[in-house]
């Protein structure tokens, strides 16, 4: 076969690829303007679905507190990220550095369930022996978050400082620089792009989080894909699509941010 048909068989095959990728997305889209409540047939451009996702209180509850876990989530998973990411680094030597760096990438290999299960299990023992926390909420959601997902910053924080030219912080060190006048002139201000695609990456996996958050969660902190998921068991409504398409356009509205840092990142390598 020449090379011709082989690259235009790769095409269709990945032409197909994305029809399937990206045809239900657009689907959602054009049916969250549909005038009626059915999901297959077209009846008529309306907003009138918008209208009842801005009413729907208990959403917009959920996507506030979405945004609170997802917030706090990423900033103190990369701030525990960057820690452990020095510690591997910088101090090779460190006591128990072999034993930490097993554990951080631990949430990587362990099944969502079985991390869920275990978080409820340690929450509801340590409120019964040590009074904390004083029952599940959004504070357990964002510990729990944290947990996990500082294994992602651990690791994109890792290769960026393995990436770094040591030569700059021994030429700094030599001249008299403290170490950390060295970290904060130096070593951070090359990492920041790396700093900021790991908390949207957090962001984006913590705002996306279902498993976790139903373990972990009270009945007062439901988060947005929960109240979404237990809305669906009634029935997918249009107003779901409405919502889906808000959630598409805030993907693409902060997706060229997220490529910008990529960009700079990769081009200070």
């Amino acid at each position: 076969m020449s090379q011709k048909r082989i690259s235009l068989s790769i095409s269709w095959v990945m032409a197909v690829v994305y029809a399937f990728l990206y045809a239900p997305i657009a689907f959602v889209v054009l049916f969250s303007f549909n005038a009626s409540a059915s999901l297959g047939q077209w009846s008529g451009f309306s907003l009138v679905w918008y209208r009842k996702l801005l009413m729907n209180t208990e959403l917009w509850q959920s996507v506030a507190r979405s945004f609170q876990v997802a917030f706090f989530s990423a900033t103190c998973a990369v701030l525990i990220g960057l820690l452990c990411a020095l510690l591997f680094v910088r101090f090779r030597r460190a006591r128990f550095r072999g034993l930490i760096e097993s554990l951080s990438v631990t949430p990587l290999v362990v099944p969502e369930v079985a991390i869920g299960l275990a978080l409820l299990v340690f929450f509801v023992a340590s409120e019964r022996l040590l009074g904390w926390p004083h029952g599940r909420g959004l504070l357990t959601v964002i510990v729990a978050h944290t947990t996990i997902f500082s294994a992602y910053t651990t690791l994109m924080l890792r290769v960026r400082l393995l990436d770094l030219d040591p030569v700059l912080e021994e030429a700094a060190l030599d001249l008299g620089a403290q170490p950390s006048k060295v970290f904060f002139s130096i070593t951070l201000p090359l990492i920041v792009p790396s700093l900021v695609s790991a908390w949207i990456l957090i962001f984006v996996l913590s705002m996306d989080d279902l498993v976790i958050a139903s373990f972990t969660s009270g009945p007062s902190s439901s988060t947005l894909p929960m109240v979404v998921f237990s809305q669906l068991k009634t029935g997918i409504t249009p107003e779901m699509n409405a919502l889906s398409s808000l959630i598409i356009l805030f993907v693409l509205a902060i997706s060229p941010l997220i490529g910008f840092f990529m960009y700079v990142s990769l081009k200070k390598k």
